[in-house]
């Protein structure tokens, strides 16, 4: 049986994994914080504690584990991550993570490593037109992160990079780009926003106004989260390093991914632009070097992601209604 680790297990992306590695009869041992805020767990093993800690990172991760998956970072969504509010421990915490992670795996001789690095890593200056992004693999340099997010996880990639060049370690990087589904945060500041759309129309009546920041012609492509791990299977088991994008083609407005999700309500809004923090004007996922050389490609449509997620923000909400009235 596969021995694998999944660092960051309490998460949205790392509670999915973990049941997707169950699937395919993995041992499981999970890492976080805290655990899954929708579900039980599905690990074989669930160890609570703080990924910060060197030494609670050398109690995780076993000699000769095949497999380890870090995604464990200190992130959220654009009401998190671009207020500057947080930078200070954005970059802070998750950097201690990655030091702790990329040394100890050398030291227990981890088999393989994918690390969850973002599409948050390109510069500003290439994602100013919303029609017309640049995001292929080889634009991240020269380097301007609109983020210190993006800043810690470009960091972080040299790190893991380094690591290979001077110790051998198997590493392979993934730049993760707006993955959603059900199972994420939905409200409390740290949702992203297909997730915070989705609530807002949840919690709607027809003719109610809906807040969206910025003017909504900012663009982005959005990954559903079935599609994301099957890219990150195919990443850890192959020979190549990466970085890779690991994201959609489909790019939109946010203005068209409000008007998506309320077809999918079935409900007649009325969206009202307000100020807020909005990050680039345009990102889009280029896909062409894990076409080429992984044969990955999204397959399923935003519209039919969309759909699973607004029905799950739906019964969250309802949920935590009747809780309410309890």
């Amino acid at each position: 049986m596969k021995k694998t680790v999944v660092l960051g297990a309490g998460g949205f992306i790392g509670t999915h994994l973990v049941r997707r590695l169950k699937r395919e009869g993995c041992y499981v041992v999970g890492a976080d914080l805290k655990r899954p805020d929708f579900c039980d767990s599905e690990a074989d093993e669930f160890v609570i504690g703080d990924l910060r800690e060197y030494d609670f990172v050398s109690r995780v991760i076993p000699d000769n584990v095949d497999e380890v998956y870090q995604l464990a970072a200190d992130m959220g969504g654009a009401g998190y991550v671009f207020t500057g509010d947080h930078d200070a421990d954005i970059m802070y915490n998750s950097a201690a993570i990655n030091l702790n992670v990329a040394k100890i795996s050398v030291e227990k001789q981890v088999r393989a490593l994918f690390y969850a690095s973002s599409a948050c890593i390109y510069p500003e200056y290439n994602q100013q037109d919303p029609l017309n992004p640049k995001c292929g693999e080889d634009t991240a340099y020269p380097a301007l992160p609109d983020s210190e997010y993006g800043w810690e996880k470009l960091f972080s990639e040299r790190l893991y990079i380094n690591f290979n060049k001077n110790y051998g370690l198997n590493v392979k990087i993934g730049r993760l780009h707006n993955v959603y589904g059900e199972l994420g945060v939905w409200e409390g500041g740290k949702e992203k926003a297909p997730a915070a759309l989705c609530r807002k129309i949840v919690q709607a009546d027809n003719g109610d106004i809906v807040a969206i920041w910025g003017d909504g012609e900012q663009t982005r492509t959005f990954l559903y989260i079935d599609d994301c791990l099957d890219a990150i299977s195919k990443l850890i088991r192959s020979s190549f390093l990466g970085p890779y994008n690991i994201g959609s083609e489909e790019i939109i407005s946010i203005n068209q991914l409000a008007g998506i999700i309320a077809e999918t309500a079935k409900k007649e809004v009325v969206f009202m632009h307000e100020k807020g923090p909005e990050g680039v004007r345009g990102r889009t996922s280029d896909n062409c070097f894990i076409t080429r050389d992984l044969n990955w490609s999204p397959g399923i449509s935003l519209r039919e992601g969309i759909e699973k997620l607004y029905h799950w923000v739906e019964k969250m909400n309802q949920r935590k209604q009747e809780s309410k009235r309890e």
